[in-house]
């Protein structure tokens, strides 16, 4: 009986000395070394980031560590969705992909302050929605260089449209505004800067085009116009 009771308490005495434990290896190189797949049964939903560490893996020693969710974020980049053009010279309108009276503005994938060049067509002046989700789109327009009393007549505006399909596919103009004026006793004046603002929902393959919205448009006034857009995944 003695001898049994001196053998455990060597045994006790000894565990401390082993610090490294190895499954599936001879030769643990951190406290725990599994060599090996890891089942976990059961894993409780955490209610929130806050107050929890994600975990992973370093693929060159294969030990994990505690990773702060905010890195994982800051890691992330670019939104690759991103994309805005200015245009204040050569501006046109095209004929391609005309839904009654409007006419996309003859944007080019040259003129984005920021973005991805394949994200645009020139050819279409269409920029073309990579993934399925919600997008937020601003759009402006100065149409000449000051107040044009001729826009409140021909109802002249601008417009955003999206074309879905293969080939031509269906165009729908998704969103317009008209330019506003005020009535005087002498003219009717109408301020030539228009702007949309907005969320709207795509799927990946969409064409979204940026143009104007007048049945008879005068082109010499859009020699000294300016417009710019900007658009953005913002949600799945």
């Amino acid at each position: 009986m003695k001898t049994k009771l001196y053998s455990l308490l060597l045994a006790c005495a000894t565990l401390p000395l082993f610090s490294q434990v190895g499954i599936n290896t001879p030769t643990p190189s951190a406290t725990l070394d599994v060599n090996g797949n890891t089942k976990i049964r059961t894993t409780p939903a955490a209610p929130a980031l806050s107050g929890y560490q994600v975990l992973g893996i370093n693929t060159g020693s294969s030990e994990v560590s505690s990773i702060d969710p905010a890195l994982l974020i800051a890691a992330s980049g670019t939104n690759p969705t991103v994309y805005s053009a200015k245009k204040s010279t050569g501006i046109s309108l095209l004929s391609v992909g005309v839904l009654g009276d409007f006419k996309p503005v003859n944007f080019l994938a040259a003129e984005r302050t920021i973005g991805s060049a394949a994200l645009f067509n020139d050819t279409t002046s269409a920029y073309t929605i990579p993934s399925d989700g919600v997008y937020a789109i601003a759009y402006s327009f100065r149409f000449g260089t000051g107040l044009q009393a001729s826009l409140l007549s021909s109802g002249t505006g601008i417009g955003i449209t999206r074309t879905r399909g293969a080939g031509a596919g269906v165009t729908a103009l998704i969103d317009s505004r008209l330019f506003s004026g005020v009535n005087l006793l002498v003219a009717s004046l109408t301020i030539s800067d228009s702007y949309i603002n907005g969320l709207y929902s795509f799927q990946a393959g969409d064409r979204v085009n940026f143009g104007f919205i007048d049945p008879g448009i005068s082109l010499t006034l859009l020699s000294t116009s300016t417009t710019s857009f900007y658009i953005y995944k913002v949600s799945n």
